[in-house]
């Protein structure tokens, strides 16, 4: 397998194209599109491995083409863990589809029936007569030949996927350790400038003077150049501002901290994260719009002291970043009415979007060239810094290289929601639930195109209006938050809180009731049904694909499973150390983590954690390992420090010494991962790690300490 370089074309003059997906050349090699963004996912590796499979390719004779930004292979949008998810069906069919083209050309040459002809390892294989034809010696014969009718298709089984299902390297895990591969930050064109811009330090703000005399004065500072300020909905424009040109990225930095500007701050400028955090919790405390309904709740709250007891709890969890290993980096050119640009992107074609929008253009004259993404996160799907390098290209004359520094990528990012949740319950005699209410309250993503939205849409659908529990009274609601930054999704987007406030509220009655976690865990999950919730009085915001139903089953398997392999039943809690445990459906996959902890004092130690997986069909096996320990690294960063706070409409962290990550020290010691062995369809794996790790560890420090931890992050409520 070769990883080809990054600016390879799909077709030469002799390649065989059956689709816009692959393309063999007549020396046999295998060209194969990856047309999604690889951000260490691996799906530069495994979309291809789907083709090469279907169409029985050695993959070793496999190259791996990265698409441009164009509409004609589908969507491109590197997001919400759908890359295997929307195309594992289209890529088989194409491998398929190009395998049985190769088969007829075979058979027609050799005067035999098509269906004594298959393909096999590069060759086109006749059993009877022990013939064989190499995938390369029959381009000539294909190059002319029409796609057969989709019936006359015939996929693989399971038992004959040669590589679906298989742990394999990475195509460009050399590259990455050699210190070889092209990423945003290393992409260049001839003759290209750098960029610096002083953005607005609130959203909204508005450039009253600019002084860059002094700028101007450095050595190696060509210009200073104005970008008009962005006007809501922001959308994924540049912010604007003052951008100063220079000959490297260090000069202009420094020439940047020479500008004297003045703003008028503007509304956003009351911002305060602290008093925003207040509100959000009392608006969570008062009647919402209803997204969900069953039964009555407020009859059975009123039943308060009459054989059942009513139990309630807030939960809060604050902005986050994105904070990528890699910042935010693009290089564009516009010349004669169009521009070419390589940046790290999630999605080409939005960039071709908001470029072309920006500088005055049609999309199609936009070339989007997409290296490789040190982390994305869901902020390089967002590509305003594309086109802050586009539009500074057509004002220069010269291609403009933007590299945003680690504070530019915390100060202006599109933050998570900051989020607060209440949670009521009426409990039986036996702790369990009659009525369940839950309230939940966060400025929407909604609010990149309409500014005035304050109800959080499809984001309710992220584990809020879906919970599983087959409670007779319940009722779902949302409540109104108005956005004073730029609000954006972030790995596993609303699921982080809405996990954390059902999962931890679950933990609470448990507690109460004296009940095993992981026996009252399932007990609330029910028996074993598909969940059809047009019936279950879905109101707005309810999942809807009949594809992908909500089995309980499913559910309930990984628990059980997450519950064994961590060995819940043998380790019996002792003071400052216990498991704790959360179980979240979301991107259609099915997850529960155990976690470990022992807290010594203000000090929180995570010697392993156990993650049940059930992703449905699994392509690569050590991919999907691999994201899932990462998830848990991930969410230990939110639970234990992660947090963006806001004063006087400004973001008060700047780099990692105020938004600190997990070190090695404060990571999990060991994750285990135990994948499903499933063979539904292919759901999300990127994302589902990561809701479950916060509440698990939550759940568990109250079981260690006494300590219910009903927001977030941990840091300083331990002592």
């Amino acid at each position: 397998m070769l990883a080809a370089p990054l600016a390879t074309k799909l077709k030469g003059a002799q390649t065989w194209q059956p689709s816009v997906y692959l393309g063999i050349e007549p020396d046999g090699t295998v060209k194969i599109v990856a047309h999604r963004s690889e951000m260490g996912t691996g799906c530069r590796t495994g979309l291809p491995m789907i083709v090469a499979d279907e169409l029985e390719a050695d993959w070793a004779r496999v190259q791996v083409v990265q698409a441009l930004g164009d509409v004609k292979y589908g969507s491109q949008n590197t997001d919400g863990s759908c890359s295997v998810r929307d195309f594992y069906e289209p890529l088989r069919t194409a491998g398929a589809t190009a395998r049985t083209m190769l088969e007829n050309a075979a058979a027609a040459k050799w005067g035999v029936p098509a269906e004594e002809c298959h393909g096999q390892n590069h060759f086109v294989v006749h059993a009877k007569s022990k013939r064989k034809l190499g995938y390369g010696e029959l381009v000539g014969m294909t190059s002319t030949a029409t796609a057969p009718q989709q019936d006359a298709v015939r996929l693989k089984t399971p038992d004959q996927f040669r590589y679906i299902g298989k742990d394999m390297p990475i195509v460009d895990l050399k590259p990455i350790v050699t210190g070889q591969a092209t990423f945003g930050i290393d992409a260049s064109m001839p003759g290209m400038v750098y960029a610096a811009i002083e953005r607005p330090p609130v959203m909204g703000a508005v450039l009253k003077t600019c002084d860059d005399a002094e700028a101007k004065q450095v050595k190696g500072v060509e210009q200073v150049v104005m970008l008009d300020l962005a006007k809501p909905p922001y959308g994924f424009k540049p912010l604007g501002g003052a951008a100063v040109i220079a000959n490297n990225s260090w000069t202009a930095l420094q020439g940047r901290k020479k500008l004297k500007i003045e703003w008028a701050l503007g509304e956003n400028a009351a911002f305060d994260s602290g008093a925003y955090k207040k509100a959000m919790l009392d608006t969570a405390s008062k009647p919402g719009r209803v997204a969900r309904e069953m039964g009555n709740v407020d009859t059975e709250f009123a039943k308060d002291g009459k054989g059942v007891k009513i139990m309630e709890a807030s939960y809060y969890t604050p902005m986050l970043a994105h904070a990528a290993m890699e910042p935010l980096a693009a290089v564009a050119e516009f010349k004669d009415g169009k521009v070419v640009t390589w940046t790290c992107t999630q999605n080409p074609q939005a960039v071709q979007e908001t470029v072309a929008r920006a500088v005055g253009i049609k999309k199609e004259d936009v070339v989007c060239h997409v290296t490789l993404l040190g982390g994305g996160f869901g902020r390089k799907s967002k590509p305003d810094y594309v086109a802050e390098a586009a539009l500074l290209s057509k004002q220069v004359g010269k291609p403009v290289k933007i590299v945003w520094s680690r504070e530019d990528d915390v100060h202006f990012d599109y933050f998570h929601s900051p989020a607060a949740l209440y949670l009521k319950a009426a409990v039986d005699a036996k702790g369990h639930p009659t009525a369940w209410l839950q309230r939940s309250v966060f400025p929407p993503i909604a609010m990149q195109g309409n500014p005035n939205e304050e109800y959080g849409g499809f984001q309710l659908s992220m584990g809020w209006t879906d919970i599983p529990y087959p409670i007779p009274n319940l009722r779902v609601e949302n409540g109104p938050a108005k956005a004073h930054v730029r609000i954006g999704w972030l790995r596993s987007v609303s699921n982080i809180y809405h996990a954390f406030g059902v999962q931890g509220f679950t933990d609470e009655l448990a507690a109460a009731a004296g009940r095993d976690r992981v026996e009252y865990l399932l007990e609330l999950i029910g028996q074993p049904r598909t969940i059809d919730f047009s019936k279950e009085g879905m109101k707005q915001g309810g999942p809807n694909n009949p594809k992908f139903q909500f089995e309980t089953a499913r559910l309930r398997n990984v628990v059980e499973i997450a519950a064994q392999e961590s060995g819940w039943a043998k380790k019996k809690p002792a003071p400052g150390r216990a498991l704790g445990i959360a179980a979240h459906r979301s991107f259609l996959t099915y997850v529960a983590a155990v976690v470990e902890v022992e807290v010594h004092g203000s000090e929180i130690r995570i010697p392993r954690v156990d993650i049940a997986v059930d992703a449905g069909r699994v392509i690569n096996p050590d991919r999907v390992k691999s994201q899932f320990e990462g998830a848990a690294v991930f969410g230990t960063s939110i639970a234990l420090m992660g947090e963006i706070t806001a004063a006087d409409g400004k973001i008060q962290q700047s780099n990692f010494d105020g938004y600190p990550v997990a070190r090695m020290n404060q990571a999990p010691f060991e994750t285990h991962v135990h994948i499903v062995s499933s063979d539904a369809a292919p759901a999300g794996v990127g994302e589902p790690g990561v809701p479950p790790i916060a509440p698990a560890i939550c759940n568990a420090i109250f079981v260690a300490t006494g300590k219910r931890i009903r927001e977030l992050p941990i840091k300083g409520q331990l002592s």
